[in-house]
């Protein structure tokens, strides 16, 4: 049931927005870790989203256990926010070569942070390298931008902003 990304949600994604990842084991027990970038597949259609290896925890598990993994998009200044739900197409450490995008993305997330008050140097002390790469598809997306739009479709035209 895979489906795309618009241009503009691509570009929104990859703005350097707070990004959470969600997982949950065989049984169904949730956990979630915080990404520190991502890269949408040319035809936006799959993403890739990093997270810092020490802090994956129980989610690594989760993923073999359990491939359905949600990913929410959020930027704080007016709490815009997506959730993507897909599948694991790839679990692995992140190349080095992908290490600098990692990088400009988490600084621009950190001044996207510090336009709310979170100080630059919090975000920046978080262990973003190395990192796990995590490829899912994108099956369904959802607006989260608290209001009469939450919860709907990212393809339905009655979604909010």
């Amino acid at each position: 049931m895979a489906q795309s990304l618009s241009t503009e949600l691509s570009a929104f994604v990859e703005s350097g927005i707070a990004i959470q990842v969600g997982t949950a084991d065989a049984r169904g027990r949730p956990d979630g870790a915080r990404a520190f970038g991502v890269h949408v597949a040319p035809d936006r259609s799959a993403l890739t989203v990093y997270v810092g290896a020490p802090m994956l925890g129980e989610n690594v598990r989760n993923l073999r256990e359990n491939p359905r993994v949600a990913v929410c998009f959020s930027r704080p200044a007016d709490h815009r926010t997506i959730q993507v739900k897909g599948r694991v197409l790839e679990v692995r450490d992140a190349a080095e070569d992908e290490r600098r995008h990692v990088e400009r993305y988490r600084a621009a997330s950190a001044d996207t942070l510090a336009q709310v008050g979170v100080p630059a140097r919090i975000w920046l002390a978080a262990v973003a390298w190395p990192a796990t790469a995590i490829r899912l598809s994108v099956d369904e997306g959802f607006v989260q931008t608290p209001g009469p739009g939450a919860g709907a479709r990212l393809d339905s035209p009655e979604r909010g902003p």
